[in-house]
């Protein structure tokens, strides 16, 4: 395990960004985009196939 360096407790905030928070702010966009997209292959997938 390594030891963090000390931070100042003003600036931790700013110097830890969380990698999920950065994402959850594009789902309400790209949700219904690859949802569609998926719908889109699956439909492509059954119209081929039948």
């Amino acid at each position: 395990m390594s030891i963090p360096t000390p931070v100042e407790p003003g600036h931790a905030a700013a110097v830890e960004q969380d990698a999920v928070e950065g994402v959850v702010k594009y789902m309400p966009l790209v949700l219904p985009i690859a949802a569609g997209v998926l719908m889109l292959m699956l439909a492509s997938i059954a119209v081929y196939l039948a």
